[in-house]
């Protein structure tokens, strides 16, 4: 298995809490190498729920990421893209992948991904996230799978002040879509194969 993964490229868009982790689930079970874009900067609050350390706060999340990647495997390869997906930069940096994780926070980058990959990169399965608020409810977590489309998550809490995102069910969701990554890029189902 680890033989495979080695040579096994996956995309991540987004390095928060769903991204970091599932970054780092998917170094830790072999995956070679990994193509993570994300703008942002790691500030304090990410700490309760992102793969991130408090000395590195200020710092680019995909730079830091990379180091943290790095320590689990030194001989990971990691492409960093630090910059604000959109359609055309979306399809160019990931166009050599295998599969793409969509760990976006916002509805509309989710979208626009999803829409990307599917629109633009013939044969790319995709997996995303939607519900992953709060605690507790574990037995609601679930795989919806559609064509290319895989979506982990309870589909339906939002994030809010009241049910903020926690630790434990993004790890639960971040891990959910490396599961599934390792089910396509394994050929578990030969039906979520990438042909072409």
């Amino acid at each position: 298995m680890r033989m495979i993964l080695a040579g096994k490229k996956v995309g991540i868009a987004g390095a928060g809490g769903l991204g970091s982790n599932c970054a780092a689930a998917l170094v830790r079970a072999g995956v070679g190498t990994l193509v993570i874009a994300d703008f942002d900067s790691v500030a304090e609050s990410n700490l309760d729920r992102q793969f991130y350390f408090a000395d590195q706060v200020g710092r680019l999340k995909v730079e830091a990421l990379r180091d943290n990647l790095e320590r689990i495997d030194p001989g990971v390869r990691t492409e960093i893209h630090p910059v604000r997906l959109d359609p055309e930069s979306a399809a160019a940096i990931f166009a050599a992948c295998d599969v793409v994780v969509e760990a976006f926070d916002s509805a509309e980058a989710k979208a626009m991904l999803i829409e990307t990959v599917l629109g633009r990169m013939t044969g790319m399965p995709i997996i995303a996230a939607s519900g992953l608020s709060g605690y507790g409810r574990t037995d609601s977590m679930r795989v919806l799978r559609s064509g290319r489309v895989r979506v982990v998550g309870d589909l339906e809490s939002e994030v809010s002040v009241e049910q903020p995102p926690v630790a434990p069910r993004v790890g639960i969701a971040a891990n959910m879509e490396a599961n599934e990554a390792l089910e396509i890029l394994l050929g578990e189902d030969a039906g979520w194969r990438r042909r072409g």
